[in-house]
C-alpha cells in the first residue's frame, strides 16, 4: 500500500487552483502558433500570478521554448535561461504577479513532468502543474492542476514522487468577463433563444455528469478486480459524494419531488395550451386574409365599361326616346275631332 506523508497532505488539503480566462487565451494562441493541428507534441510554458496558500491564483502567463523528443519523452529541451530572462521583464512591468508554476497542453501526465517541474523549483519552492486541454473531447473545465509530492511506501523501501490532484476552477476579474463577453460575441449564435441556449447547457451538463459517474464506475471495477490499489483518500471523497444524495426512500423527499414535478409539468401543459390557442388565432386570421384576397380578385375579373359600350347605350337611348315621341305624336293626332 502507498500512502502520502501527512505533513504533504494537510499542505495541500482544500488547496484550489484559480485560473482566469487571460490563461486559457495565452496557452491556446501559444499551441496554435507552435504545434501543427495533426501534431500530438505539447507546448510549455510559465504560470504566474500570487501564491496565497489555499488560494493559488493564477492570473498570467508566458510561453517558454521546449523541444521534445516524440518517440522517447525523456529526452527533451527547456530553456530555462530564457526563463530568466523573460521574468525580469514582467517584474518589472507588475511586481505584484510571482512566479508560482508551469503548464503544458498534454493532455495528460508524461513521464518527464516530474524532471521538468524540479527544474522549476529552481525558481519557486512548490511549483504549480496545470494542463491545459486545447483539444477537449469531453465536457467539462479543460484545466487539471497538480503538485508534485513524496510517497513513502509501507515496506520501506525508496521513497518516489509523484503529483498530487487537486481541484482547479477558472474565474474572471470584471474587466476579463467583459473582454471575454466581447470575444464570444463571434462565436454566439444570435439566432438562438435563450430558451435553448439554456436547454443546451443543461445538455452539456448532464453529460458531463456522466462521463464522471462513469469515470467512478471503472475505478470501482478496476479496485474490485485488483488491477488498481486502494486509495482510502479517493474512497472517503467517494463516500461524502453518497452521503449527500438524497434518501429517496423518505416520503417527505418523495413528496417534494413530486410536488416539484408537477409544478414543471404544469408550466409545460399551460405552455401547450397557450401555444395551441395562438396557432388556432394564426389559422382563423389566414383563413379571413385568403378570403379576402379571393373577394378582391374576383372583383378584379370584372371588366370596366369602355367609352364605346357608353356610346352605344346613349344612341340606343335616344333611338328609343325619338320612337316614343313619334308614337305619342301619332296618339295624340288619332285623339283630336274631325
Amino acid at each position: 500500500m502507498v500512502a502520502t506523508t501527512t505533513e504533504q497532505l494537510l499542505e495541500l488539503q482544500g488547496t484550489t487552483v484559480v485560473i482566469h480566462p487571460l490563461v486559457l487565451l495565452s496557452v491556446t494562441d501559444h499551441h496554435a502558433r507552435s504545434v501543427a493541428r495533426s501534431s500530438t507534441k505539447r507546448v510549455v510554458g510559465v504560470l504566474l500570478g500570487q501564491d496565497n496558500g489555499k488560494v493559488v491564483n493564477v492570473a498570467n502567463s508566458f510561453a517558454v521554448p521546449f523541444e521534445e523528443d516524440e518517440k522517447d519523452s525523456k529526452t527533451w529541451f527547456l530553456d530555462h535561461n530564457y526563463i530568466e530572462t523573460v521574468w525580469e521583464m514582467f517584474n518589472k512591468v507588475n511586481a505584484r504577479e510571482r512566479m508560482i508554476g508551469w503548464y503544458q497542453t498534454g493532455p495528460k501526465l508524461r513521464a518527464s513532468d516530474l524532471e521538468i517541474n524540479d527544474l522549476f523549483k529552481r525558481f519557486i519552492p512548490r511549483p504549480v502543474m496545470v494542463i491545459v486541454d486545447v483539444r477537449p473531447q469531453t465536457v467539462g473545465i479543460p484545466t487539471d492542476a497538480y503538485f508534485a509530492v513524496e510517497e513513502i511506501k509501507d515496506d520501506g523501501t525508496e521513497t518516489r514522487k509523484t503529483f498530487f490532484h487537486v481541484p482547479s476552477a477558472i474565474e474572471a476579474e470584471e474587466a476579463e468577463e467583459i473582454g471575454v463577453e466581447h470575444l464570444l460575441r463571434d462565436i454566439k449564435d444570435s439566432t438562438t433563444t435563450t430558451l435553448a441556449t439554456r436547454v443546451s447547457e443543461q445538455l452539456a451538463s448532464l453529460r458531463g455528469l456522466q462521463s464522471r459517474l462513469s469515470e467512478v464506475q471503472s475505478y470501482f471495477v478496476d479496485v474490485a478486480s485488483g488491477t488498481l490499489p486502494i486509495n482510502h483518500q479517493i474512497v472517503y471523497h467517494l463516500q461524502d459524494v453518497f452521503n449527500l444524495l438524497p434518501d429517496l426512500n423518505d416520503p417527505v423527499i418523495t413528496q417534494s419531488f413530486t410536488a416539484n414535478t408537477n409544478d414543471q409539468l404544469l408550466v409545460v401543459y399551460l405552455s401547450s395550451l397557450v401555444r395551441a390557442v395562438i396557432a388556432l388565432h394564426a389559422l382563423v386570421d389566414n383563413k379571413e386574409a385568403n378570403g379576402r384576397a379571393e373577394l378582391q380578385e374576383v372583383k378584379g375579373d370584372e371588366k370596366p365599361k369602355t367609352d364605346k359600350d357608353e356610346t352605344k347605350k346613349t344612341e340606343a337611348d335616344g333611338e328609343a326616346k325619338s320612337e316614343k315621341e313619334e308614337s305619342s305624336k301619332e296618339s295624340k293626332e288619332s285623339e283630336r275631332p274631325t
